[in-house]
């Protein structure tokens, strides 16, 4: 997507809306015919196509569109551009007097609800219309926990069998073992919520369906069949290479030692190494290829660190006895879950766990 947010007015009364949505929004695009077109107007494009070809193009590259007509005239332009909440853009609709701001499609994923809620506070007396059931009935969105600490979901083709069970009442059981743990903001959690001691708790036939908040593998299917599994990023990766060490042995031994020890690759946070000035290219390529950033330490910084592994060579070579165990320590600020990994002939590999 290349634009954040646009607002479509087709009417003169909604232009006159669409400027006062920019005036508390600058970086909005906003647009409006062409027929109506006045230097005054707080209108960055003038558009000559029809409303349903702009509509289409704007849909697939913006993050939110804000409608200014009528809720059936909205849904018959995008009905024939929705594909799934996982890909859509959040669409709300404003009336022509600004009564009502509606959250149309992508209320939770897309984040129409919230900005529903918060375009209604721009205009006097005016509500906006929330009918996601997990809102409604004030209980967990499934499909938007842990969001804000970039959690990822594994198997999202559960989401909407449990979020049935949550708002229908159903017991629904939750297990945490990592993560951050301040999720549910409301207290205390919804009566149909329990809260299990173990990953094994879940089978309980009385639990219909399950949440899980860990960082380890999952392979029960019968566990599986009820859960939705969320990754949180709870591990730094600490790796000592060579100058010269390609992506393929990096991606080998950091796979291999997440498998090994059952973890989630979803779960890593970030690498952590030694600074020699120039990130190591082979480094550098892994980290981009899967979006996980580098923090790099100083070596003098990495020998101040107690470890379970450490190294006459490294200390020769690095000036530090541990590279890979230091540095995942150091990062995560937690505790040592992977000690030290060799993977001849120039690659370490540790992974710590970030204590929450």
């Amino acid at each position: 997507m290349t634009e954040k947010r646009a607002v479509i007015a087709i009417t003169k009364r909604g232009i006159e809306i669409a400027g006062k949505i920019i005036g508390r929004m600058p970086e909005t695009q906003t647009y409006a015919p062409v027929k109506f077109e006045n230097p005054s107007a707080q209108i960055t494009n003038w558009f000559e196509e029809p409303t349903s070809q702009l509509i289409a193009t704007l849909f697939n590259k913006c993050d939110a569109l804000i409608l200014i007509f009528s809720l059936g005239a909205a849904i018959r332009l995008i009905a024939p551009l929705v594909k799934d909440k996982k890909t859509d853009p959040a669409v709300v609709v404003i009336d022509d007097g600004a009564n009502f701001v509606i959250s149309a499609l992508s209320g939770h994923l897309g984040g129409a609800n919230s900005l529903a809620r918060q375009l209604s506070a721009f205009f006097d007396n005016c509500r906006p219309v929330i009918t996601t059931a997990a809102d409604v009935n004030e209980t967990i969105a499934v499909d938007l926990l842990g969001q804000e600490f970039s959690w990822s979901i594994e198997n999202f083709c559960n989401v909407t069998k449990v979020s049935a069970m949550m708002v229908n009442e159903e017991k629904v059981g939750v297990y945490q073992d990592a993560g951050e743990k301040n999720w549910w903001q409301k207290k205390p959690l919804p009566l149909n919520v329990e809260i299990v001691g173990s990953v094994e708790d879940l089978k309980s036939s009385r639990l219909k369906g399950a949440i899980i908040i860990t960082d380890r593998l999952i392979n029960d299917p019968v566990i599986l069949e009820k859960s939705v599994v969320f990754r949180p990023k709870s591990l730094v990766v600490g790796i000592g290479t060579h100058r010269d060490t390609k992506i393929e042995a990096i991606e080998n031994g950091v796979r291999s030692s997440i498998q090994n020890y059952g973890l989630s690759f979803r779960s890593i946070r970030n690498i952590a190494t030694i600074n020699r000035g120039v990130v190591v290219q082979g480094l550098k390529v892994f980290s981009d290829q899967y979006n996980i950033p580098i923090e790099v330490y100083d070596k003098r910084t990495l020998d101040s660190i107690a470890v379970p592994n450490p190294s006459t060579t490294v200390k020769k070579f690095e000036g530090t006895s541990s590279v890979s165990e230091a540095s995942s320590i150091i990062s995560s600020k937690g505790e040592l879950v992977i000690p030290k990994q060799k993977y001849p002939p120039d690659l370490t590999v540790a992974i710590a766990r970030i204590k929450f």
